[in-house]
């Protein structure tokens, strides 16, 4: 069977910080990758470094930022929800579900990768993978595909345990690089801030753009 890669996240920026690797060496190999991008986080409080953005302008340059991501990490199929940022946590969840399930259902995915419920910090990024794993769970067990979860809290080893899908994207490091800066109005400022000739006086920075680690979600 082909394999077909569904992402599922909240913002545009999120597949760059979580899984830009990824998505790249999924597209090396040839794998159709369909980004389901819920908000166009219209409510981001970065407004660029130096500022060029505002509150009315935000929106549609984060849109622009998308599609250039898009481009950068060569996905051929973009979804756009259109779902308000920081409102999704009070979505009916199986109104939200419904939307995923729809795409669910065009894409047929073999692997789904969205937030893993509870452990991914920020409310919007809890209630997609909540969403999501309402989704899937719809399905008859056979039939679901792969589900890994992005989770970065704090707690997440404690309650979850150690990663089990883990990619090294050292080689996929300037793809990285150029997806985070796709994103420029919420970007900027952090990368202008770093000499990437010397990434390992940066270590958190190295772990990021060499590192990504997923759970694979349990249905037990």
């Amino acid at each position: 069977m082909e394999e077909r890669l569904l992402i599922v996240f909240p913002h545009p920026d999120d597949e760059a910080y979580g899984a830009a690797g990824m998505i790249t060496q999924a597209r090396q190999k040839g794998t159709p990758v369909t980004y389901a991008c819920v908000t166009l986080g219209e409510m981001g409080r970065n407004m660029g470094r130096p500022l060029f953005a505002n509150r009315e302008t935000l929106p549609q340059i984060r849109k622009k930022e998308l599609l250039d991501l898009a481009n950068v990490l060569d996905i051929q199929d973009l979804r756009m929800l259109g779902l308000r940022d920081k409102t999704l946590e009070f979505l009916d969840i199986d109104v939200f579900a419904d939307k995923i399930e729809e795409i669910i259902n065009d894409v047929k995915p073999t692997h789904i990768l969205t937030h893993y419920p509870g452990f991914a910090v920020h409310p919007d990024h809890n209630a997609t993978g909540a969403a999501t794993i309402q989704a899937v769970k719809r399905m008859p067990k056979e039939k679901r595909p792969v589900v890994w979860c992005h989770a970065f809290s704090k707690d997440r080893i404690e309650h979850i345990g150690e990663p089990d899908v883990i990619f090294d994207v050292t080689a996929m490091k300037d793809k990285k690089i150029e997806a985070l800066k796709a994103h420029r109005s919420q970007t900027e400022g952090m990368m202008n801030a770093i000499d990437f000739d010397r990434l390992s006086d940066y270590p958190q920075m190295e772990r990021l753009l060499t590192r990504e680690e997923f759970w694979t979600y349990n249905w037990e």
